[in-house]
């Protein structure tokens, strides 16, 4: 059994470690505040550009553009967004055992797809498998800007308009809730699916000037780019949700053991107390 010194210094860096996991839980719940805002912000935007192209994309006139035309994928991009830090649950390792089946199912080569991944804990698992990285970027800002990532948003786009990728495909986790986090993958590039839902005509809403080649031929990358950026939004508020869980559910773990510890502990005191007053007793008795 354990002496009453060993449960006492468990306990006490139990008790540390539980002071740590409730600071981290506070930053990141405070984190994750911002980063939905952020999310639920761009919402908006991403919705009006997204309406504006497919009323361009389905106007009926002569615009065209390599992203809107699906060709024979020989060649596959994965965009895939993960954390640069663990001790985010199982934030970071469900988006790469779903990368990692989906390259096992659809490829038999490396010759057949790239990645480009964002956080380090993606890089890092794509480069020990041997997963071809050809583009990356680590230490992205937990409240990012375009800024941060729009050379990498940009790369990626032109990628495909020269026709180096035939598809672009991203992983990211989408955000539910604060306890909820979904594994989403979706095909970025070809844009085949704009299709216009409305019931107002685009024609009488929008005057296009140049025209809408020209127009199209702006907003289309910059579409494109728009659905990376808030695909990383997402991912980051799905990421700070997951970490807070889980440096909660640490938190809650570290009470249980201390409790446990404790009740160890007051009942080796117990004993230890009851055996020298047996001695005492028993030392008495032999004196009579």
């Amino acid at each position: 059994m354990a002496s009453l010194r060993d449960i006492k210094t468990r306990i006490n860096s139990t008790q540390k470690t539980k002071q740590i996991t409730k600071a981290m839980q506070m930053v990141s719940a405070s984190k994750m505040s911002k980063a939905e805002l952020n999310a639920k912000a761009f919402v908006p935007y991403s919705e009006k550009i997204q309406e504006v192209v497919t009323h361009i994309a389905n106007s009926g006139e002569d615009a065209e553009h390599p992203m809107l035309k699906a060709r024979e994928v020989k060649k596959t991009a994965y965009f895939v967004i993960t954390s640069d830090r663990g001790l985010a649950g199982a934030f970071n390792s469900s988006i790469l055992r779903a990368v990692y089946r989906t390259i096992n199912e659809n490829h038999t080569s490396p010759d057949e797809y790239v990645v480009i991944a964002v956080g380090r804990i993606g890089r890092d698992f794509c480069k020990k498998r041997g997963i071809p990285v050809i583009n990356e970027i680590i230490g992205v800002s937990d409240q990012p800007n375009f800024a941060d990532i729009k050379d990498l948003t940009s790369e990626t786009v032109q990628l495909y308009i020269d026709e180096e990728i035939d598809e672009l495909v991203i992983f990211y986790n989408h955000y539910v809730s604060a306890i909820s986090q979904e594994v989403t993958k979706k095909k970025l590039l070809p844009l085949t699916d704009l299709t216009d839902n409305s019931t107002t005509n685009a024609t009488s809403m929008y005057e296009f000037e140049p025209n809408q080649q020209e127009i199209l031929n702006v907003l289309l990358p910059q579409y494109a780019e728009s659905l990376i950026y808030g695909a990383l939004l997402d991912s980051k508020a799905s990421e700070h949700a997951s970490r807070m869980t889980a440096m909660q559910s640490a938190t809650d773990n570290a009470n249980e053991l201390i409790d446990d510890l404790s009740l160890q502990y007051n009942r080796a005191r117990q004993a230890a107390i009851t055996q020298e007053i047996t001695e005492i007793v028993g030392g008495a008795a032999a004196q009579e």
